[in-house]
């Protein structure tokens, strides 16, 4: 079985906000700064984030994992559109029916490509089916919350409690593992800004990482692997992160080096 863990990383969408919101004039940082205050007046200073429908897709990134091996890339280059990275990502389910891991996938990523995909033209008939042309998908699909062909690790934790949430940087380092580098979400719009489309891909695939490697763990905690698989699988990760880093994905190679050593079970 094929398994496709995906993050995605976004910007405040400029062109909505001048759309909607009545902010022609402006240059796009004066937008997005706009955009932001509005919402925090919206939420009476509780929050700045963004509505799904207002969240522009600049960076998708995606491990896929077949039996022993795995690969891990960002869709699409530094500065396709937003229509052609969405439409690789969907297109992908449709070639390979994956299970989807995401870390608040269910809460963010995937409604805000729900709302890009439909604004872009994309089509997801896979991504969609519910049974009515595969009667398997009608017990196990990609939109149901409680069925595992999408599993939202995030929410699968905190037994679907928000209040319970945890982030994936303490979760992930509480396991032993790097969790963020130098650089967490809140970056991410002045790197764009600053046109550094690939450091944001780079985060956002060791972010990806991170959640695979936390995926592991919930299978042995789910009985599913055990805890020497688990190892033999991070024993893939670290085959394939070293390859990587010498063909020059330093990123791969600064993530390795934050990675401690292993002990083998006993």
């Amino acid at each position: 079985m094929n398994t496709l863990v995906f993050d995605i990383e976004t910007v405040p969408d400029t062109e909505a906000g001048r759309r909607l919101l009545g902010l022609d004039g402006l240059s796009e940082a004066e937008v997005g700064l706009a955009m932001l205050k509005l919402r925090r007046d919206e939420t009476e200073g509780r929050s700045d984030f963004l509505k799904p429908h207002l969240q522009r897709v600049v960076a998708i990134s995606v491990l896929l994992a077949a039996e022993d091996r795995i690969r891990l890339w960002s869709l699409g280059d530094p500065d396709s559109p937003e229509a052609e990275i969405i439409q690789r990502f969907f297109d992908g389910i449709d070639r390979y029916t994956p299970v989807l891991v995401s870390w608040n996938g269910s809460g963010f990523d995937l409604p805000v490509l729900h709302h890009r995909g439909l604004f872009r033209g994309c089509v997801a008939s896979r991504y969609f089916e519910t049974g009515e042309h595969e009667t398997g998908f009608r017990y196990n699909n990609y939109l149901s919350r409680f069925h595992w062909r999408h599993t939202d690790l995030m929410d699968v934790l905190a037994g679907y409690q928000a209040r319970s949430n945890s982030s994936l940087d303490d979760t992930a380092r509480l396991l032993g593992l790097p969790g963020k580098l130098d650089m967490d979400g809140s970056a991410v719009r002045e790197r764009w800004l600053a046109g550094d489309s690939k450091g944001i891909r780079d985060y956002c695939e060791t972010d990806v990482l991170n959640t695979w490697l936390v995926y592991l763990a919930f299978q042995r905690l789910r009985g599913a692997i055990s805890r020497a698989e688990e190892l033999a699988s991070h024993g893939v990760v670290r085959t394939y992160l070293e390859a990587e880093a010498e063909a020059g994905r330093t990123h791969l190679g600064a993530y390795l080096a934050a990675w401690p050593p292993e002990q083998a079970p006993t």
